[in-house]
C-alpha cells in the first residue's frame, strides 16, 4: 500500500476521462475543485510548502539566463497592475502572514513567509515589477497586449516553461505562438480560445489545466535548456523500471486567465505542479486514468508533448508497481 503525501491531497489532477484530446477546458477561477485525494483551486495565486525552494530555483535560473524576463516598454503599466493585483490576492488569501498597504503611489508589502518587507513606488523606473513579482509567488506570468484584433505576448517572467521559450515568443501573437501544436487549428481550438480571450472581461477570470511528464522533478524544461534535460527522457526510458516511479513525474500546469481592468492586458498565471508516479499511485483512480490516457494517446500528440520515449516506461511501471491491472 502506497501512503498518500501532503502534495497528493492538493494536487490538481488534470485528466477527467480515460481519453485525452486538446480542448480549452476552461472553467471559472477561484472555486475549489474536489478530487479523489482532496481539493485544489481555492485561490488564483497558490502558495505551498515548496515556496522557498521554487523561488530559489527561479532566482538561480534568472542569474544564469536573464532573458527569461521580457517586458516591452509599452507593457510597464500592465506589469505594475499585474504586480499589485497578485500581491493583493496573496494578502487576501494569507492575511496572517502577508499584508499590502497602499498610499497613493507608495506601496508597503510584508511577506512573513519569506521574512521580508518592501517599499515600492508605483511607476518607479528603477523597479521591474514582474521581476519583483517573481520573488513572491510560484507562478510564471505572461502579459498579453490586445491591439488590432489580436493578442500579443509582449511581457513575461517565465522560468518554468514546458519546452517553450519566453525569449523567443516575446512580441509574437497568440495565434503564432500556438502554430506548432498539432490538431488544435484543424479542430479550431486555438481560434476559439483566441476569440474567448478577446472578449474576456475584467473580474475573477478563468482557469484551465495542461499536462505532460517530466523527469527528475525538473521545473525548468525551457527550450533553451533542452541539452540539459532532453537526455533524461532516454535515461529514464532505458534505465531500471524500478526507478521510474521516483524519476518520472506527472506535470500539471494550472493556467489562470485574467483581464487587467486598467491596462486591458490579459494576464496568464502559470503554476506548475509535479507529482512522482510513486506518489500518484497512492490514488488508484489516478494511476488507472493516467495509464489509460497514455496508452490511448495518438502518436502526434504524444510526440508534441515529449512523451514518445517515456510513456512506455510510465505505463509499464504503473502496471507492475502502481496497482494498475493489465
Amino acid at each position: 500500500m502506497i501512503t498518500p503525501t501532503a502534495d497528493v491531497a492538493r494536487y490538481p489532477f488534470p485528466l477527467p476521462r480515460d481519453v485525452y484530446r486538446y480542448s480549452a477546458n476552461i472553467e471559472p477561477a477561484g472555486a475549489p475543485r474536489s478530487t479523489e485525494a482532496g481539493s485544489w483551486g481555492a485561490h488564483r495565486v497558490d502558495i505551498d510548502r515548496h515556496l522557498r525552494t521554487e523561488l530559489g530555483e527561479r532566482a538561480r535560473i534568472l542569474r544564469a539566463d536573464p532573458t527569461r524576463y521580457q517586458c516591452l516598454p509599452h507593457m510597464r503599466p500592465a506589469a505594475w497592475e499585474a504586480l499589485l493585483l497578485c500581491l493583493a490576492e496573496l494578502a487576501a488569501a494569507h492575511p496572517e502572514s502577508m499584508a499590502l498597504c497602499r498610499d497613493g503611489d507608495r506601496v508597503h508589502w510584508r511577506n512573513d513567509l519569506l521574512g521580508t518587507e518592501h517599499e515600492l513606488t508605483v511607476g518607479d523606473c528603477d523597479t521591474e515589477p514582474l521581476r519583483f513579482l517573481g520573488t513572491q509567488l510560484q507562478e510564471d506570468v505572461v502579459l498579453l497586449d490586445q491591439r488590432a484584433g489580436q493578442l500579443w505576448a509582449d511581457a513575461g517572467l517565465v522560468t518554468f516553461a514546458a519546452d517553450w521559450s519566453m525569449r523567443f515568443d516575446v512580441g509574437m501573437s497568440f495565434l503564432q505562438i500556438h502554430g506548432p501544436v498539432p490538431r488544435v487549428h484543424t479542430e479550431r481550438i486555438i481560434p476559439r480560445a483566441h476569440d474567448f480571450l478577446l472578449r474576456l472581461q475584467a473580474g475573477p477570470g478563468f482557469r484551465r489545466t495542461n499536462w505532460t511528464l517530466t523527469v527528475d522533478g525538473r521545473l525548468d524544461t525551457a527550450t533553451e535548456t533542452y541539452p540539459e534535460w532532453g537526455r533524461d527522457r532516454r535515461t529514464v526510458a532505458e534505465g531500471p523500471l524500478t526507478e521510474v516511479g521516483d524519476r518520472l513525474c506527472l506535470r500539471t500546469e494550472v493556467q489562470h486567465l485574467i483581464r487587467l481592468p486598467y491596462s486591458g492586458a490579459v494576464m496568464f498565471l502559470i503554476r506548475t505542479y509535479l507529482l512522482p508516479l510513486r506518489e500518484l499511485a497512492a490514488v488508484p483512480a489516478w494511476a488507472a486514468r493516467l495509464a489509460a490516457v497514455l496508452a490511448e494517446l495518438p502518436p502526434d500528440m504524444a510526440d508534441y508533448k515529449g512523451l514518445t520515449r517515456t510513456r512506455p516506461a510510465a505505463i509499464e511501471w504503473l502496471r507492475q508497481y502502481g496497482g494498475v491491472p493489465r
